[in-house]
């Protein structure tokens, strides 16, 4: 068997043994044993909230211990499969199975930082706010290759995407939107990614073909279900309606049916034009401003982790968590991690996974320090 293989099986085997550790596989085993059997209780539901809460854990445990047992057994088949392979002098086997075992090994990786994924809503589905910062067109241009660039991702990893507002730019790109991604652990993976992006670039906007840095902000917050409580005092909120921006239809551009609710104690904003009907933007602005403050109790409970509110910094020089070089080299490289890519374009199309996986080890590991951004 080959070096190369045998380094592969071995990332696997160490992966396997990470993911049991921290699943604490014995505990794990048992608590999803008396988890089956609870849905079976024709009394659970009889509290409803309680018997959603355990439903939601039996199958994430069941979906963590079905994972592990599934890498175990198709690193067995396909270690199995290049001993025959090499035994009979089958090549075609053994390079098949090696292809299915760096498969193998790039889907242990992810299982291990999906297990990083156990905050309090990582599981839910997330808000993500792009806001361009001062520079006119050049930074709206750049906020809207980040709204492109978070729809890439999201409808890569096999998320259903929402586009719930969207206020264009005057001569080109957006000043802000807000994506609704849906799907398991969406804010887990995408909550590392506010903060300020930096880019810089030849501008397309500059006659004279100069190198221009643009700044824009990404903001992402929980949607919170039914099971959190938030109260919020009508009396502290404005709400105003305007007429919806972007494509969308005559009805869309010529009605008040946008809604904006501003939650006067804390100065959060929130706003909504998806739907047609003003009541249904209300509805769904009031659910945004519970998920938003649910949010900042959150990051309060994590400052102590340096979970640092992108909407407290100013979206400009000394704030940015990563800069985007695309002239007069290419180079992607994360502030806070350090991990860099030499093809920018691949990342403005969604190649977002490397930068994740090290900000949340980052994250859980409490890595230290800020790295040298580039010029």
């Amino acid at each position: 068997m080959r070096n190369e293989t045998l380094g592969i099986i071995d990332d696997i085997k160490q992966a396997i043994s990470l993911l049991r550790r921290h699943l604490d596989w014995d505990q794990a085993i048992r608590r999803l044993d008396w988890l089956n059997n609870k849905a079976e209780d024709p009394t659970l539901w009889n509290d409803a909230s309680e018997a959603q809460k355990l439903m939601r854990e039996r199958q994430q445990l069941d979906d963590s211990i079905s994972a592990v047992k599934r890498i175990e057994q198709q690193l067995s088949d396909n270690v199995e499969l290049i001993e025959m392979g090499e035994e009979e002098g089958d090549e075609t086997i053994v390079t098949e199975a090696e292809a299915a075992l760096k498969a193998l090994q790039a889907e242990a990786a992810k299982k291990q930082v999906e297990a990083m994924l156990s905050g309090e809503a990582d599981s839910n589905d997330t808000y993500l706010e792009v806001h361009s910062g001062a520079g006119g067109t050049e930074s709206q241009d750049w906020a809207n290759m980040l709204l492109r660039m978070y729809t890439r991702w999201a409808e890569r990893s096999g998320y259903k995407v929402e586009l719930l507002e969207i206020h264009d730019g005057e001569e080109a790109g957006i000043k802000s939107a807000t994506l609704l991604v849906k799907g398991h652990n969406a804010y887990g993976w995408l909550k590392t990614e506010s903060g300020v992006h930096r880019l810089v670039r030849i501008s397309p906007y500059d006659s004279n073909a100069r190198r221009h840095t643009s700044f824009s902000s990404i903001w992402v917050y929980p949607v919170v279900d039914d099971s959190i409580q938030i109260d919020i005092n009508e009396s502290d909120c404005r709400i105003d309606t305007y007429r919806s921006s972007g494509a969308g239809g005559q009805h869309v551009n010529t009605t008040d049916s946008a809604v904006r609710i501003t939650h006067m104690p804390s100065g959060i904003v929130v706003q909504c034009q998806q739907e047609r009907s003003q009541h249904k933007n209300r509805a769904k602005a009031w659910d945004m401003l519970r998920a938003r403050l649910y949010e900042a109790e959150l990051k309060k409970r994590e400052e102590a982790a340096n979970a640092e509110a992108a909407s407290k910094t100013d979206i400009g020089w000394g704030h940015q968590i990563r800069s985007y070089v695309l002239q007069p080299y290419q180079l992607v490289k994360d502030l806070r991690t350090g991990v860099e890519s030499t093809a920018p374009g691949d990342v403005l199309d969604g190649a977002l996974n490397p930068f994740m996986e090290a900000a949340l080890a980052h994250r859980v590991n409490g890595g230290d320090g800020v790295v040298e951004d580039i010029a």
